[in-house]
């Protein structure tokens, strides 16, 4: 006996549930690699990470030595083992709450119509470098004083160099 054809209304929940289970996914964050993301060093930085960071919850994400925190379309996002800064002109700042000290390199992004400016803050004197990009979402509500929250981890890897 022939099998019954598919019902259009089988064929609807059918193609629902599969678009429901492949948006599943959605929630995670996307994020190009470091070249040196492999570095075991990376590992170690990635393991001593906050669970929150700038009241944000950490997120999924897509690559190897990479975290996000809170919102999935607009996070804070860290990347172990990009390519390590030499000498620069850049403003070096350094994050020190008295236990540990994090030299950062800070670069301003564009600044948005509401007024807040995207940063990346790069580790100096460290291989690999750390970075973490911030979003004018996040820096027009808070300063980014939450960089000290990221020192325990990131000083897993030692510092060679420091900021002048």
């Amino acid at each position: 006996m022939p099998s019954p054809e598919p019902r259009p209304g089988r064929l609807r929940v059918g193609l629902l549930l599969c678009v429901a289970g492949l948006s599943g996914c959605s929630g995670t964050v996307v994020v190009e690699p470091g070249p040196f993301a492999a570095d075991p060093r990376c590992a170690e930085v990635v393991l001593a990470l906050p669970q929150t960071l700038a009241g944000g919850e950490r997120l999924a994400t897509s690559s190897q030595a990479t975290v996000a925190w809170g919102d999935p379309t607009d996070p804070v996002v860290l990347r172990c083992g990009v390519e390590p800064p030499g000498p620069t002109t850049d403003d070096c700042v350094t994050a020190d709450d008295g236990v540990t000290s994090v030299d950062w390199l800070a670069v301003p992004g564009a600044q948005e119509p509401d007024g807040g400016t995207a940063w990346t803050f790069t580790t100096y004197g460290r291989v690999p470098a750390v970075e973490v990009q911030v979003p004018a979402s996040v820096t027009a509500d808070r300063s980014t004083a939450f960089l000290m929250d990221l020192g325990p981890a990131v000083s897993r890897v030692e510092q060679d160099r420091r900021c002048l």
